[in-house]
C-alpha cells in the first residue's frame, strides 16, 4: 500500500485572456506529476472527452494539448497547490493549501468555472468560491475511478463547457 506523502503541484495553469471556461481538477495524479502536465493517466478520459466535445482530433503531446485548450478558449488548473496524499487518491487528500485563482480571473474576468468531479467541486466551494465570487458547475469526473459514467454520458454532460 502506498504511503501518504506531502506533494506540491509543480506545473502552471494553462490559460490566456481569451479563455471563456476554466476547468478545475483536484490535484495531479501520480502519472500527471510524472508527465508534468494535466490528466496524464492513460485511462483518464479528459482529453478524449474534450476532443469529442470540440470535434477535434485527440491531442497526443503536451504542446498539442495546450494548443487545443487555448484554441478552444479553455483554461485548466487544479484547486490544490499542495497536500498530503496517498498515490492518486482524492479520498486521501489532507492538509490542503490551495492555488491562487485570482490571476486567472484577472486575465479572463468573465470566465465560467467548471469542476471535474465531485471532489474538485467540493474543494472549490470550500476554498475558492468566496474569492472567485461565483459558483462552479459540477461535471462528472473523467477519472477512471468514475467507471459508472460511460464515455457518451461524459461527452453529453461536458457539452456545458462549449458555452
Amino acid at each position: 500500500m502506498a504511503e501518504c506523502i506531502h506533494v506540491t503541484h509543480t506545473f502552471e495553469p494553462v490559460f490566456d485572456k481569451n479563455c471563456k471556461v476554466l476547468i478545475l481538477g483536484t490535484f495531479p495524479s501520480v502519472k500527471s506529476r510524472e508527465q508534468n502536465f494535466y490528466y496524464g493517466h492513460p485511462q483518464n478520459r479528459f482529453w478524449r472527452v474534450l476532443a469529442a466535445v470540440f470535434g477535434c482530433s485527440l491531442p497526443a503531446t503536451v504542446p498539442e494539448k495546450k494548443n487545443m485548450l487555448l484554441r478552444e478558449h479553455v483554461a485548466v488548473w487544479d484547486v490544490i497547490k499542495s497536500c498530503d496524499i496517498t498515490g492518486s487518491s482524492d479520498a486521501s487528500i489532507r492538509n490542503v493549501q490551495v492555488n491562487e485563482i485570482g490571476r486567472i480571473l484577472a486575465a479572463a474576468p468573465n470566465i465560467g468555472i467548471f469542476a471535474n468531479g465531485a471532489k474538485a467541486h467540493e474543494l472549490y466551494r470550500k476554498y475558492m468560491e468566496a474569492t472567485a465570487g461565483r459558483p462552479a458547475v459540477r461535471l462528472p469526473s473523467t477519472s477512471p475511478a468514475n467507471a459508472a459514467c460511460g464515455f457518451e454520458k461524459l461527452v453529453s454532460a461536458w457539452q456545458a463547457v462549449r458555452g
